[in-house]
């Protein structure tokens, strides 16, 4: 596959702006002319490798920020969002939606949230019957959604706060010790109980209780989740300040995810886990029986290794549920997945729950061209009684396939054969592939021919 031209005009402009400088002083900074510049900040000009060299040079950039990114990213939600019913007769070009992608991503998500309003006013208004009588029929975006999102463009890495779990783990000793020392400071009890819940603060008595029946990596996490909030409460709520949430509920939700992120980011220390997932060749299990942590939160913690000049492999991370439900999605690649419904039925993640507690591997192509290496496992999580409510699911880790060597579980593929890569999409109103045996409904950008006298494997053929 030839190397693609990098265009980064909006992260140009981006970065001319945060600096305070004019166009000409830019440009003279980085050593183009005036009318250079302004091509590339429009994307009439591709960045060249002296440009790139510049932006590291005079300004520190990290040059991995320029590629991909929020753009790809932005293409694919666009896809996906033009892929309503509503807009069938007037779907934009996939050239036309790069474009807006790479010159106007502000536009493009004003877009994606205003789709996401409307979807969400349908989905209420089909309900209508049960909504009448309630008083709080208000229409409104999903404050889930609207969190993931944050996280989604925030290329799951929020950096304050991984600084400081990683400051807050920075002596290496045990981080149940470290935590309980910290709530002690606080005047707070630990205690392991037979509570129902997981976790249960009571501010009165000064007691923390951590469910018993819980895994010792599940009891760790949940002590530092609560050490989150406490102790880290000024920065948790500057970081959700700067993100401006539009309901008192989104905030809420995104206070919980980093406080989740600190607890993750203080189990598995930035530098002490890259350095750990290097030397063990990112081996889930190894990294889990090292850290103290579950193969969830390893598969999870390896997918926010995204900071600027010291980036790990660019995974992504993905859990589903027994009905194909995408519960928990993050990618720092090129593959992006359905905000809408189900994953792709031909990725291996589904197949993970047909074999649980091992590990499945995949060499898969999606419709751009790109190859991926992806790494499936079934999780069980028992409730700690006969009785109690067993969760079930599966996560899936990857990466581009050039990363694959870098993976332990890669040995022994042959990446080289092209008949060894699987087929799948993202969801099958934008994928263009016209010889599925999976596919559910046709592709919004195709034309079809019915021919009521022939079957294939399709009732209609894509043009």
């Amino acid at each position: 596959m030839p190397p693609q031209k990098l265009y980064a005009g909006a992260k140009l402009r981006e970065t001319r702006s945060h600096l305070a400088l004019t166009q000409k002083d830019f440009a003279a900074r980085l050593g183009v002319s005036l009318p250079y510049l302004n091509q590339m900040e429009n994307n009439n000009r591709p960045l060249s490798t002296a440009v790139v060299l510049a932006l590291a040079r005079e300004f520190g950039m990290d040059v991995t920020e320029l590629s991909a990114g929020d753009s790809e990213r932005l293409v694919s939600d666009l896809r996906e969002a033009f892929a309503d019913p509503l807009f069938a007769k007037t779907t934009p070009a996939l050239p036309d939606l790069r474009l807006v992608g790479a010159n106007a991503p502000g536009f493009a998500r004003a877009f994606l949230d205003l789709h996401r309003a409307y979807r969400q006013a349908q989905e209420q208004l089909a309900s209508l019957d049960e909504a009448l009588g309630r008083e709080d029929t208000t229409l409104r975006l999903s404050p889930w959604e609207e969190v993931r999102d944050f996280f989604h463009y925030c290329d799951n890495y929020i950096d304050a706060v991984d600084r400081a779990a990683e400051h807050f783990a920075a002596s290496g000793r045990d981080p149940m010790q470290l935590a309980s020392e910290a709530l002690a400071r606080r005047k707070i009890t630990l205690r392991l109980t037979n509570t129902s819940s997981l976790r249960q603060l009571d501010l009165e008595s000064g007691v923390l209780e951590i469910s018993a029946k819980a895994t010792r990596a599940t009891q760790t996490f949940q002590v530092l989740h609560q050490v989150a909030l406490i102790t880290q409460a000024d920065l948790l709520e500057a970081t959700l300040d700067l993100a401006r949430f539009q309901s008192d509920e989104a905030r809420a939700i995104a206070k919980i995810g980093l406080a989740n992120y600190f607890a993750g980011a203080a189990l598995m220390p930035y530098r002490r886990f890259q350095d750990a997932a290097i030397a063990t060749r990112h081996d889930l299990e190894t990294l889990a029986d090292q850290f103290g942590a579950s193969i969830e939160q390893v598969a999870h913690r390896l997918s926010t290794l995204q900071r600027p000049g010291a980036k790990g492999v660019p995974f992504f991370f993905v859990r589903i549920d027994h009905a194909g439900t995408i519960t928990k999605r993050h990618s720092a690649t090129r593959l992006q997945f359905a905000r809408f419904g189900g994953a792709c039925p031909l990725w291996n993640v589904h197949q993970a729950f047909e074999t649980p507690g091992r590990f499945l591997r995949q060499l898969a192509e999606t419709p751009d061209g790109m190859r991926y290496f992806c790494l499936a496992l079934a999780v069980t999580k028992g409730g700690g009684a006969f009785h109690a409510p067993v969760r079930r699911y599966a996560i899936c880790l990857g990466c581009e396939v050039d990363h694959a060597s870098r993976l332990v579980y890669a040995d022994g593929m042959d990446i080289s054969r092209t008949a060894a890569f699987d087929p799948i999409g993202i969801s099958c109103r934008i994928c263009e592939r016209d010889n599925c045996h999976q596919r559910s409904v046709p592709p919004l950008e195709r034309r079809l021919r019915i021919d009521h006298d022939r079957r294939e494997l399709l009732p209609y053929r894509i043009e």
